[in-house]
């Protein structure tokens, strides 16, 4: 009897990706979307310090269906005659297998273990159909397996920029903060009256009464100036006709 499926590759069939990370149920963008080959668990992004010396395979999602970059996936075991979609100028290959029913079968190129339509010359539709295939036929994976003892995070993996941020920042709401990279300034006045500048470096817009208050500033609003906004808000009083 020669090797059956490796623990890595049992891991890649049975545990499950892109839901919540139990480790960090609290922080965002937590999708368990890495596998680490050497712990044979999924992985989220926030748990890739503790296994960063640890060969890591990056799953994606592609028709609700769990794939991996052809590239990668070479690296780890021989997927020649196994057909590649592409995405985002990337070929990918199935994991599992896709069952199809086909109560009348015809001629033409089909998968050998779920019977599905394929492209010449494939005749596995997934990871998982060549390895039944081959565990049926030769009962031994030992041919197709490679070794590969480092095996990093496309460029493209995003990690969270806001790991380790305190809380307190990432829960301010962005709606209610507007951002200035220069000062900002308002001048008002007549000929008979001088001008008045006032500087601000940070707004804050209150939600319900539309008013911008100015954290630091150079002048102070007169109440005048401050009776004239309240006023603009409010409904106009209706004009009575006069009597007759």
């Amino acid at each position: 009897m020669g090797i059956q499926r490796p623990a890595w590759l049992e891991a890649l069939y049975t545990q499950k990706f892109f839901v919540g990370c139990s480790y960090h149920e609290t922080a965002k963008k937590n999708e368990k979307n890495v596998c680490c080959l050497d712990c044979c668990i999924s992985i989220c992004p926030h748990c890739i310090p503790s296994h960063r010396f640890h060969r890591l395979l990056q799953v994606r999602r592609y028709v609700y269906h769990d794939v991996v970059r052809l590239e990668d996936l070479q690296k780890l075991i021989d997927c020649s005659n196994v057909q590649a979609y592409t995405i985002n100028s990337a070929k990918v290959v199935f994991i599992k297998k896709r069952p199809q029913n086909r109560q009348f079968k015809g001629s033409g190129n089909y998968c050998t273990s779920c019977d599905r339509s394929l492209q010449e010359p494939f005749i596995h539709c997934s990871l998982g159909c060549k390895v039944d295939f081959a565990l049926k036929h030769y009962e031994d994976l030992s041919p197709y397996l490679r070794k590969c003892n480092s095996l990093t995070l496309s460029p493209d993996f995003l990690i969270p920029q806001d790991m380790g941020d305190d809380e307190t920042t990432n829960d301010t709401p962005h709606s209610t903060i507007v951002d200035s990279d220069e000062p900002m300034s308002w001048s008002s006045g007549s000929s008979g009256s001088e001008n008045m500048s006032l500087i601000c470096t940070e707004i804050v817009r209150k939600k319900r009464s539309g008013l911008y208050v100015c954290g630091r500033s150079a002048g102070k609003v007169s109440d005048e100036d401050m009776a004239t906004s309240m006023s603009n808000r409010r409904k106009g009083i209706p004009q009575r006709s006069p009597m007759c």
